[in-house]
């Protein structure tokens, strides 16, 4: 089968720039401020996105890409959407690109609905006629038909990206590029993307590359997925072998080097530890587990929080927080210290869940944090399974008494 996509030795670098300070005496700080007074000192180095990427998709194939903030997931995404050219290496793409990176990517605020599914055709090289022929199954699908003729300034995020896939699952790509974008929308509008993702590639044979941090999502309707780490491809394969290795690489987070150097404080690892006290990735719906965070500070912090924050689909479901229960903050002196949060049997559901533990302030402002993943699995002694064979449906498993009685 011919390749669609084809990336060799692909690499992609920034520029970061520090300004560079001289220290001296308060003489030669005064004078040079006289004599330069608009000079400063930089130095330049580069960050390295991308390293080696080499890659063949072929079309038809639904690919997921996977990987922490950072890793250069949405950087392959805009090369690929030719938004940002590589520093290195050759990108051969052998047909037309719709790109859904970000809400408002490839839309005119000032333009309406009708007129920004137009532009978009035409970007794709499309004729109005057969622009025209998708118009009313885009406004149909995107559910927006009463705010067709309103400039798109004015639409929520929610509309935007409702009409935004619409168009650009619509408009006939041979390679569909989705960020995560998607998470914006509801949960049923999700579904409905990704019905349309699975059909265009195995009804109308389009290629869709998929970046999500919904595990679930990557590994239920990808073929492959990608797994990028600090820039490169750490491992690629069948999708649910991947997610797995994924999972379990972020049970245990342990600070980069750089972080002991800088920052008034920083968090130095995070685990995950089963009801035996082990370090686990999967852990049983009827057993308590533990999250276990460390962190340093280097100098005294006032009113800084610990937190866990919990998701499931690219959705904050839950958080928790030292100061909860007492509303008490407090300070920190110089040292390390360790958070622990025992989670109680039967409160999440069957699933994968992503955690962020955080060093947050109470103006929201982030000292810190921290990503990993974990993943839920039934038992033998799950009476709910029993009762309804895994169907039940949310995020949460509580086990809540229900009486009923006879009026």
């Amino acid at each position: 089968m011919k390749p669609i996509i084809e990336i060799s030795g692909l690499g992609k670098k920034y520029p970061i720039m520090h300004e560079k300070v001289r220290y001296g005496t308060l003489r030669d700080t005064i004078v040079g401020f006289i004599r330069h007074p608009f000079r400063r000192r930089k130095t330049r180095e580069s960050f390295s996105a991308l390293k080696d990427i080499n890659l063949t998709v072929n079309k038809g194939d639904i690919i997921g890409i996977i990987g922490k903030n950072g890793a250069g997931k949405s950087t392959l995404l805009k090369i690929l959407s030719g938004i940002t050219k590589p520093t290195e290496g050759k990108v051969k793409l052998f047909g037309r690109v719709s790109s859904l990176l970000e809400v408002g990517t490839g839309f005119h605020p000032e333009l309406t609905g009708r007129e920004n599914i137009f532009l978009n055709g035409v970007i794709l090289g499309m004729t109005r006629k057969e622009v025209a022929k998708k118009f009313d199954e885009i406004v149909a699908f995107a559910d927006i038909e009463k705010f067709l003729d309103t400039p798109v300034k004015h639409y929520s995020s929610g509309m935007y990206v409702r009409l935004a896939f619409a168009v650009a699952a619509h408009l006939e790509p041979d390679i569909l590029i989705v960020d995560e974008v998607l998470a914006v929308g509801d949960a049923e509008f999700q579904k409905k993307c990704l019905g349309k993702i699975e059909n265009v590639s195995k009804t109308e044979g389009r290629t869709v590359l998929l970046v999500s941090h919904n595990l679930d999502v990557i590994e239920n309707i990808c073929s492959k997925t990608i797994y990028l780490d600090n820039g490169i491809i750490k491992e690629m394969g069948d999708s649910t072998d991947i997610v797995a290795k994924y999972i379990n690489d972020t049970m245990v987070y342990t600070a980069p080097q750089n972080k002991t150097t800088k920052d008034e404080a920083y968090i130095s690892s995070v685990k995950l530890l089963d009801n035996s006290n082990k370090i686990s990735s999967k852990l049983s719906i009827d057993s308590p587990f533990q999250i276990q965070f460390e962190f340093v500070v280097k100098e005294s912090l006032s009113k800084v929080i610990p937190c866990i924050i919990f998701y499931a689909d690219s959705k904050v479901i839950y958080h928790v927080s030292e100061g909860d229960i007492d509303g008490q903050l407090r300070n920190y002196t110089p040292g390390t210290f360790r958070s622990n949060i025992t989670i109680p049997a039967f409160f999440f559901n069957v699933g994968t869940y992503k955690i962020n533990a955080n060093l947050q302030r109470p103006t929201i402002e982030f000292v810190d944090t921290a990503e990993t993943f974990f993943r839920i699995i039934s038992s033998k002694n799950n009476l709910r399974d029993k009762l309804f064979g895994s169907k039940i449906y949310g995020p949460m498993a509580s086990l809540i008494r229900m009486d009923t009685k006879k009026l």
